[in-house]
């Protein structure tokens, strides 16, 4: 094959892949049901929904088996405070989206009781679908350490 045929073929093939891969269309068969943890600490909603798009493309991709997989997000940012009852109208749709994420079982969000507390947050104030952690930090090692849940990165996450 000629180098100019080549190179007129492989960019739109590459990026015909890309497009059935981002799609959904075409998944490894090695994706099976994973443990991951999100260390989320961002300062937007929109940063937020991100992270939760994220979270839920990729429990769609493995499965969302809440029997073998696991997807935990622990907040321990800013954003701690779009999620209590008093902030609730002026975030309803980041609130509903997440608690909605939430209700089948392989999502879990939790929250740092810490990272409340120095915003002047009681643990009272949150949502009740959101698990209240004393530490962030220590969550998300025991998950690590324990569980068995890969390490994400969540802070500043494109979608």
């Amino acid at each position: 094959m000629t180098t100019w045929i080549r190179n007129q073929l492989v960019g739109p093939l590459i990026l015909a892949l890309i497009c059935l891969c981002h799609s959904g269309m075409v998944l490894s068969e090695d994706m099976q049901p994973l443990r991951v943890v999100y260390d989320v600490a961002v300062d937007t909603p929109e940063a937020v929904n991100n992270v939760l798009a994220r979270t839920s493309h990729l429990s769609n991709m493995t499965g969302a088996d809440p029997l073998e997989g696991s997807i935990v997000l622990v907040l321990h940012g800013d954003e701690v405070a779009f999620f209590t009852k008093d902030e609730y109208t002026t975030h309803k749709q980041l609130v509903e989206r997440a608690r909605s994420l939430s209700v089948g079982g392989i999502i879990k969000i939790k929250m740092s009781e810490l990272a409340l507390k120095v915003r002047g947050i009681s643990s009272g104030d949150v949502h009740d679908f959101i698990e209240i952690v004393p530490f962030g930090d220590a969550e998300i090692a025991r998950l690590q350490i324990k569980e068995s849940h890969a390490y994400l990165q969540a802070h500043n996450l494109a979608p």
